[in-house]
């Protein structure tokens, strides 16, 4: 979805390499709002807006794949 100063995005991941997410879009020109260290200028919920809605991975033991979803934090739904 499209706001006036910021976007919300659904991004999947191919690899899990640590900051894809927040690297990627600063290199476009597009950092995460909150993320001073990739040039974030704004910060509307202080704090680092990106959250991981689901996360998807095999059970250590058994392999078995488990999801675990979590809903959006309140103030990054405006």
């Amino acid at each position: 979805r499209e706001g006036r100063a910021h976007s919300l995005l659904r991004i999947e991941l191919d690899t899990g390499r640590k900051n894809q997410i927040r690297a990627q879009l600063a290199a476009i020109g597009h950092p995460i709002a909150g993320d001073a260290k990739y040039g974030a200028t704004t910060d509307p919920i202080r704090r680092l807006a990106l959250h991981a809605a689901s996360l998807t991975i095999p059970h250590p033991l058994t392999g078995v794949r488990m999801t675990f979803e979590a809903p959006l934090p309140g103030g990054m739904e405006k």
